[in-house]
């Protein structure tokens, strides 16, 4: 498992995070919502590359 992968995740987590907490504090609801979304397409296009990968090795394994 590729650990790099999982601290990258973590860290936008993080970041989204506390950029959702200054937005909703500053009266910005709207723009913390679209933060938060934000980071959720960013961290699951990492996941689709991932499986995307995974995919296309089980293929090369398997001669499909």
């Amino acid at each position: 498992m590729d650990v790099d992968l999982i601290f990258k995740i973590a860290a936008i987590g993080i970041i989204v995070a506390v950029l959702n907490q200054v937005l909703i504090r500053a009266g910005r609801e709207d723009q913390a919502m679209l933060t938060t979304l934000a980071g959720l397409i960013v961290v699951l296009m990492m996941v689709v590359r991932e499986v995307d990968t995974l995919f296309r090795t089980i293929k090369t394994i398997f001669e499909l």
